[in-house]
Formats: structure tokens, sequence, C-alpha cells
């Protein structure tokens, strides 16, 4: 058994350049891997002459086209579901029983292609009893809790008018059941639902005695605990307000400023302290809002008991379409100061201040909103890059869901 020490002996020669004495030069010993003959590459000539063609630009594409491309491709997925539904169903057989559970699932298997049906053509804003009402044909829009019809002010037309294009772009009654392709429809509801929870919790608090419990709500009902719970809610978020959490102050080395010369802290102090200076001269005189997490602090201290209790009860005097749009824009921002500004600035009751002195030219929008949620997301997308398909989708969905809030709280004022 010298094997190994054969292979060992020749591996050691061939690196040496020398051959064995009684053997071949292990040079010629070398096999190739394959018996086929090598060929050189056939290179294509180049028959084009001139500079190369330029890229392929799309086709400007319009609304209306988008929309019945929508509705073309909704049809003829339409049609084909109901062909393979109709080749799935067999006709019964005069010599074979049905069972009651066949029975049944044939008697429901028709109705299942009449939800993917658009049963309406036309969407239309019609002015009914002083009120605005959103018609599908015939058919007015209801609410799925109560089944109510969603009646709008008439000072908001706006509104009345892009809930009816949320519904103009379906094209099944399926989607209505998704909550992500109706959310101003959505979004009304929940106001709608405030001011009935609101109405409901007066009318019972006139209907008790002036007894009082222990706990001094006797005439608290179910629909003021929703109000209730929304400011509870809210309140939670002042204590981490993302407009209050600083950055430490920058180190040697490390949290180098941006082009223009800013570090993360000094924007976040800067927009910080530009909305509390509008918020203590406009909504809240004289109130002291601290930032909640500053210098190397990892734990946010709350606001003063004072600041809590007139904010809470600012909160709770809301209307129900204020309320409901402060809601959507605190969960949207993950932060309660730069909310209650841009509803403030934009909303039509009396705790809007926007326009005043400056020719009903606002200058906090939907833009100025997004920016200051999302200050320290830019920073870090500025020196790291942004992610595909998660920075983009989230920089597009604050602004859409800021822009709710704002066609939720504004209108005409009349």
């Amino acid at each position: 058994m010298k094997a190994p020490t054969h292979v060992a002996i020749r591996i050691a020669a061939r690196q040496s350049g020398r051959s064995l004495p009684g053997h071949r030069p292990l040079l010629l010993l070398a096999r190739h891997i394959h018996s086929t003959s090598a060929s050189p590459a056939t290179v294509s000539p180049i028959h084009g002459t001139g500079p190369p063609p330029q890229p392929p630009s799309p086709a400007a594409d319009s609304a209306s086209a988008r929309l019945e491309r929508r509705r073309k491709h909704a049809a003829l997925l339409e049609q084909a579901q109901e062909i393979r539904a109709s080749n799935r169903r067999s006709p019964p057989s005069s010599t074979t029983s049905t069972s009651p559970k066949d029975s049944q699932s044939s008697h429901s298997a028709p109705a299942t292609p009449l939800l993917r049906r658009r049963f309406w053509k036309h969407v239309h804003v019609r002015e009914v009893g002083g009120m605005l009402e959103v018609h599908l044909d015939t058919r007015p829009l209801r609410r799925p809790a109560n089944k109510e019809v969603v009646r709008l002010p008439a000072s908001k037309p706006l509104l009345a008018a892009a809930v009816a294009l949320e519904w103009d772009l379906l094209t099944s009654a399926q989607q209505a059941t998704r909550q992500h392709l109706i959310p101003l429809t959505s979004l009304v509801c929940r106001a709608l639902d405030i001011a009935d929870n609101d109405a409901s919790s007066s009318s019972c608090f006139s209907s008790t005695t002036t007894t009082t419990t222990t706990t001094g709500r006797e005439g608290e009902g179910a629909g003021e605990a929703v109000r209730a719970g929304i400011a509870r809610m809210l309140m939670r978020y002042l204590d981490t307000d993302s407009l209050l959490c600083w950055a430490p102050p920058p180190r040697h080395g490390h949290d180098a400023p941006d082009a223009q010369g800013n570090t993360l802290r000094e924007l976040q102090k800067r927009a910080a302290e530009d909305v509390v200076a509008f918020l203590r001269a406009n909504v809240w005189p004289g109130v002291d809002i601290e930032p909640v997490l500053d210098g190397e602090s990892i734990m946010p201290r709350g606001q003063k008991a004072e600041t809590r209790q007139i904010i809470e009860g600012w909160i709770m005097g809301l209307s129900p379409w204020e309320l409901a749009g402060l809601e959507r824009a605190v969960l949207a921002g993950k932060g309660l100061l730069g909310a209650v500004r841009l509803i403030t600035e934009w909303s039509e009751g009396f705790i809007g201040v926007g326009g005043e002195g400056e020719g009903d030219r606002r200058r906090f929008g939907v833009e100025e909103a997004a920016k200051l949620a999302s200050i320290e997301v830019d920073w870090q997308i500025g020196n790291w890059g942004e992610v595909e398909d998660t920075h983009d989708v989230e920089k597009e969905d604050i602004r859409r869901q800021l822009g709710s809030v704002v066609l939720l709280v504004s209108g005409t004022g009349k």
C-alpha cells in the first residue's frame, strides 16, 4: 500500500520541475477534463451605424386612462373567474343523490361573483336637507356600524368630493370591505361615531339625577368613554412626542453635521422651539412644554401636571371632526404637538388660527407636518441612503394620512 507515497513523490517532482527516473515527464501525464476540441468563439459582426438608440421612455398617462385601464382589467379578471367557477360546477345527475351540504354549497355558489361586481355606475354628491350625501347611483352611502346614511356638513364640499372619488375608483363591491382602499370613508365614519357617542352621553347625562356617586361620574355614559379614551391615548403621546425627543450633544468624531453645517440635535431643537412658540402664542397661552428626552438620558420624563391638565381639557373640547383628525394625525406622525398645529391651522372651527394676518395664506401644511414628523429619518437617509420600498413608501403614506386630516377638519366655515 504505497500509493499515497508515490502520489506525494510525484507532486513534489512536479513542483520542482523534474521527472522521476523511469517515468515520463509529469507534464505529459496531464489530461484534459473533456475530449472535445476547442473552437474559438464566433463574434457577430456589427451592422449598425451611427449613435446607439435612445432608451425607451414611458408614454404620458393620465388619471382617466389609468382608471379606464383598471376597470378593463377588473372586468377581464371577473370574466375569467366566472368561467373558472362555471367549469368547476358540474350539473347534478338524476341518478345520484345530493347531500344537504352539497345543496347548500350549490345555493351559495352563485352569490360569490356578485360581490366582485360593482353594482353602481356613477357616484354623485347631493345636498339633502342642508347636508351633503354621497350617492352610488340612487343609493346613499351608509355607515357599516349602524347602516345610517353618511351625512357631511355643507361646509365640507371638498371632503364630500374626495369621498365620492374614493368610491368611484373602486372596481368591485368586495373592495369596499378593505379599509386601506377607503381611508377617507373610514375617517369620516370615525368622526360620525364620535358625534353619536357624544349625543348619547349628553342624553344619558340629562336623564340622570343630580345625585353623584363617590367617583363623581354618574352622568358619564358609554359615548363619553370614547372621547375620554381618545384623550388618554393622545396624552400618552405627549410624554413620548417625537418632536420633544432630542439627540444627545454631538461628540468628537461622531454625529458629523450635514451639508449645511447643522447637527441632528440642532435641527430637532429648532423645529421644536418653532412649534412650541406657535402653540404658546395661539393655542395654549403661557403653557410650559419641555423636552422629554434630552442629553444622555434614555428614559423620557413627563410634563408638568398643570400642562397636562390644560392640554387634556383642550382635547376634550374639540369637535368630533377635529378629534378624529387629531387622532389620525397623532398616529401618523407619532407626536401630539405637530398634529395640534396642523389641525389648528386648517380647522374651520373656533380653534382654527390659520390665515390670520397673512391673507389666508397657510404656511404649515401637509409637507411641513410630514417633514416635522420625520426629522431623524431624513437625517439618517442623508447619511446612509434610502432603503427602496421602505423609506419611499413611508414618505408617501404619512403625507396621504396627513392630507386626509386636512380634508377632514377644513371647510368653507359657513
